[in-house]
């Protein structure tokens, strides 16, 4: 199963997350499949960067979003 997930990047307390589609069972920095934003929770207001077209298209092809990516995707009008 794919999931649409955070991929942390970064140095030690400083996190930066990329949003990835992966497989279910990869390591949450390990492989992935294709990069579709960004996410950066640092700044104020937090900045959050999605291609809208790739993320609607994966979850069309029945990638499932985690609970906090879904909650991104609500507040930028990616889902409704």
């Amino acid at each position: 199963m794919l999931k649409i997930r955070l991929r942390r990047m970064g140095a030690k307390k400083a996190p930066f997350y990329r949003i990835v589609v992966a497989d279910s069972r990869a390591p949450r920095d390990g492989a992935f499949v294709e990069e579709i934003g960004h996410y950066n929770p640092l700044t104020n207001p937090a900045e959050v960067v999605v291609d809208a077209d790739k993320a609607k298209q994966w979850i069309k092809n029945g990638a499932q979003p985690t609970e906090t990516v879904r909650g991104l995707f609500k507040k930028n009008g990616v889902i409704d």
